[in-house]
């Protein structure tokens, strides 16, 4: 049987926690540097480069319009354009998607990095949710232009998007820390998190408002903590109405929570990384 010897013992990492949080913004260029590498790498040699940034959300909002506004008009838009009603839905949550999808890889994908060389490894997970946000603000400039080739004009409301985006990132990485830590042990996470991040995507309100989910299990929809964010962006950019609070104080306790319980596993598992990448 091999034997594994852990060099820093697991409990001494965990109290050790948040000294190594305070350290942390010591490390602002390295996270600089790859989140720039992020960008970069990203586009380059493509031949559409950032125009990749859009196309997602932008297909994802055609193929739901032709679904629920063409070929079976039924689904309610608070009294917007569809392709507005569901666009900005569909850009936070394609934000959150692609963060998650990428920090789940950001370990495993960097091995040589990884056993080399040493850093708070929390870094490359944080680097990938940085480095989407360069991608949510072109993607920004798409849902601009259908406001105004629709007339909806944006309010007072939207300034907070700002806060929204904020702890729809805060949560991206309290996500892409979990499973980046665990596809070091088990790689099948690499698998499961697209295809959950789709269940999660339609138990969210992104095609739909939420006020649509049935009255007995709205409670329920509301324990997610996307459906407060994903409804919250939706209402104040293109709605002008203010967040539902109880939804979104949902949305922000679970985030408080997720995000320091994330770290504290991140930095337990983080002794056995090296060895186990």
């Amino acid at each position: 049987m091999q034997r594994e010897i852990v060099i820093t013992p697991p409990r001494r990492a965990l109290f050790g926690a948040l000294g190594q949080l305070r350290a942390l913004p010591g490390y602002g260029d390295l996270l600089y540097v790859l989140t720039l590498h992020r960008i970069r790498v990203r586009y380059k040699q493509s031949l559409l480069g950032p125009i990749w940034a859009v196309l997602q959300p932008l297909l994802l909002m055609l193929i739901f319009t032709v679904l629920f506004a063409l070929v079976a008009p039924r689904m309610p838009s608070e009294g917007l354009p569809y392709p507005v009603f569901v666009y900005a839905a569909v850009l936070p949550w394609t934000y959150f998607s692609s963060a998650v999808a990428a920090a789940t890889a950001s370990l495993v994908g960097h091995t040589g990095l990884v056993t080399k060389v040493w850093f708070p490894r929390e870094v490359l997970p944080l680097s990938y949710v940085t480095a989407g946000l360069f991608d949510l603000g072109l993607a920004a400039l798409l849902l601009f232009g259908l406001m105004a080739w629709h007339g909806v004009s944006p309010g007072a409301q939207a300034v907070w998007a700002v806060p929204i985006v904020a702890l729809i990132a805060a949560f991206a990485l309290a996500v892409g820390l979990v499973t980046s830590a665990v596809q070091v042990r088990f790689r099948d996470i690499g698998i499961a998190v697209p295809l959950l991040l789709q269940v999660w995507m339609f138990l969210t309100p992104v095609v739909y408002p939420f006020r649509h989910v049935p009255e007995r299990w709205r409670w329920l929809a509301g324990l997610n903590p996307m459906a407060g964010l994903i409804e919250g962006f939706r209402r104040v950019t293109v709605q002008n109405v203010a967040p539902d609070w109880g939804l979104l104080l949902v949305s922000a306790v679970a985030t408080a929570v997720a995000l320091p319980a994330a770290y504290l596993y991140f930095k337990a598992v983080d002794t056995t990384v090296a060895d186990r990448v």
